[in-house]
């Protein structure tokens, strides 16, 4: 028995370097059905020459029902990216902001975790390696004195769960007053301590919340399984063009250049279905790739 080895299988494709995708919300999508839907939508990622997509689990009750997704339609969705030539890179859970993983109510705790299990298993039923955890504790409440604890414990309980499932869990650092840090992320990820979960950290709300990307990048080496790339300003996580706030992206990317990390850099945009989105996409993916091989990061295409 003979196997074939392509190019991108050598040894060339052991070496460093990030590969470029896309937040689903900066795409024109409207509802999302059967297979064609799914293809036209998921197309526009080759069309903006990006390498992947990161789905959304999110407030919406379009995006909440995705948590009753079954592995046959799974299936439909992973065979769509297939066969459009893209990758579902990651699903970002982002529900927890809303039926929070802290609360002081016991019902709203139990939701949360169900929701959890739910989002590891809806990952594997989408051959989706990374499940971004949202590091809001309890976003719409008052905070209560156990809020951590409770957060902390759902993470704890759901890691044998993402190991029999082979998801890994990434706590992603946020705007508000949660886990507003990579350094507070990596305090979490070694208090759990299972490999399947690590840190997921957002460069733009490092830069949001007025801290240092030198400390919290090199808090987060060897931890770091992917990376938000969104634009900011003082009290304005969201909606900032890229190239028009205050992440200092030379900075940034120089430092993940002399970590020499590499892994998939997802940007984060909201264009609210704007007819020129895909065009906002493109000049994203410039501006990045631009800057990432100024820092001497190697852009390469996708798996």
């Amino acid at each position: 028995m003979s196997s074939r080895v392509g190019p991108s299988d050598g040894a060339d494709a052991l070496t460093g370097g990030i590969c470029l995708g896309i937040y689903e919300k900066a795409l024109v999508g409207g509802p999302l059905e059967g297979a064609d839907d799914w293809r036209a939508f998921l197309a526009q990622v080759p069309q903006a020459g990006l390498s992947f997509i990161d789905l959304s689990i999110d407030e919406s009750a379009r995006r909440q029902a995705r948590l009753g997704w079954d592995a046959s339609y799974c299936r439909l969705v992973r065979g769509a990216a297939e066969a459009v030539g893209t990758t579902i890179g990651g699903l970002c859970l982002s529900i927890h902001r809303r039926i929070a993983p802290g609360s002081a109510d016991p019902d709203t705790r139990l939701r949360a975790r169900q929701v959890m299990a739910r989002g590891l298993r809806v990952c594997h039923d989408l051959s989706v390696p990374v499940l971004q955890v949202a590091g809001y504790y309890c976003y719409y409440e008052d905070p209560n004195p156990d809020a951590e604890h409770w957060y902390r414990q759902m993470l704890a309980d759901a890691a044998p769960l993402a190991a029999r499932l082979g998801v890994v869990m990434g706590i992603e650092n946020v705007d508000g007053t949660d886990v507003t840090s990579v350094r507070k992320a990596v305090e979490l990820v070694r208090e759990v301590d299972s490999p399947y979960l690590q840190v997921y950290p957002d460069l733009g709300n490092i830069a949001e919340q007025g801290l240092d990307p030198r400390v919290e990048l090199e808090a987060g080496r060897g931890r770091m399984v992917a990376m938000h790339a969104k634009d900011v300003r003082p009290g304005e996580p969201r909606r900032v063009e890229m190239g028009t706030g205050v992440v200092d992206w030379d900075l940034s990317l120089q430092l993940l250049a002399h970590q020499h990390w590499a892994g998939r850099l997802m940007i984060e945009m909201w264009n609210d279905d704007a007819p020129d989105s895909l065009a906002r996409c493109r000049a994203a993916r410039a501006f990045i790739e631009e800057r990432a091989r100024a820092a001497g990061v190697p852009v390469l295409p996708g798996p």
